[in-house]
């Protein structure tokens, strides 16, 4: 079955690249409504922004969506990653900025307040976008592709000059709350090189050590240290399941990154649907809703609270 929430949920922040302050609500939707956002600032022009692959518009660091007026929503990763790691389906997001809020840098806070509101089936059959033949993008820092597999994993492998991050690589199967259990309190990370950079470009406004993990050659300067050793790239699993949540619908392939970002991420989804031969819709029978991500997650899969 489609799911949604219970009760509406509200989060209080800032945005990381905007500094400002935002409030942020979760609302039940009805069935086949998807996850939409609606700018609850702007007047006279079309609010509504879908969460969609083919609303993506270029930009450096963070996931953006835009509707045909316009109007944007950025940094969804985050929220959009809780949502598909909670196996939620149809939902109404309202905000009064135009930036999700970033809490602490990870999806841990709107997991929490997701699984606290609770989820609720529908009467409406869900379904899920199987991938039949191999898709791959490639720019000249890395690499994404999608192949066939029985359902969702993520391989994902990361390399920086800075050995407090190194070389990182991870495999996992996304089924029965892997992300709640294993990636959803991994926070979003950057090399203190690029802080300089980052405001130059108007970006990481709202940054702090609270709400990022902050690397300068092998030390971690956020205070407490990492949250697991290979946070990083358990952060990039993160954000890839939010991009390839855009997709509409869970996958049942096997996702692989190599150096790859929201960019690429999301140059693999468009690959993949220009090629109607490369996926197929299915419905969701019980043996494919048994190994969704969110199947059967509680809230005391949750890592306790840092």
């Amino acid at each position: 079955m489609q799911t949604t929430v219970k009760s509406s949920v509200r989060f209080e922040g800032v945005g990381l690249h905007s500094g400002a302050p935002v409030s942020m609500a979760v609302h039940a939707a009805s069935p086949n409504h998807g996850i939409w956002f609606r700018r609850m600032d702007v007047v006279g022009v079309d609010a509504m922004v879908p969460a969609r692959w083919d609303a993506v518009s270029p930009t450096p660091l963070c996931t953006k969506i835009e509707n045909q007026d316009g109007i944007v929503v950025s940094t969804i990763e985050h929220i959009m990653a809780a949502l598909a790691g909670c196996g939620i389906n149809n939902a109404l997001i309202e905000l009064d900025g135009e930036e999700v809020p970033i809490m602490d840098g990870s999806s841990a806070e709107f997991v929490r307040g997701l699984l606290a509101t609770g989820v609720r089936q529908q009467g409406a059959d869900g379904w899920a976008l199987r991938v039949l033949k191999t898709v791959e993008v490639h720019t000249d820092l890395g690499w994404a592709r999608l192949e066939p597999a029985r359902n969702l994993s993520i391989d994902f492998a990361i390399e920086f000059e800075d050995a407090a991050i190194g070389s990182q690589s991870k495999a996992l199967n996304m089924a029965n709350g892997t992300f709640v259990r294993e990636l959803c309190d991994s926070r979003t990370f950057c090399r203190n090189s690029d802080v300089e950079a980052m405001y130059a470009q108007g970006l990481a406004k709202g940054g702090t050590l609270e709400n990022a993990v902050v690397v300068d050659g092998d030390r971690i300067l956020s205070p407490g240290g990492l949250r697991h050793a290979d946070e990083a790239v358990r952060h990039k699993m993160l954000d890839a399941l939010g991009d390839l949540s855009l997709a509409g619908a869970p996958i049942l392939g096997r996702y692989t990154g190599m150096r790859a970002g929201h960019s690429m991420t999301n140059a693999l989804l468009r690959a993949l649907f220009a090629d109607p031969t490369a996926y197929e819709m299915v419905d969701c029978d019980a043996s494919i809703n048994a190994n969704l991500p969110g199947a059967g997650v509680t809230r005391s899969e949750i890592p306790a609270p840092h």
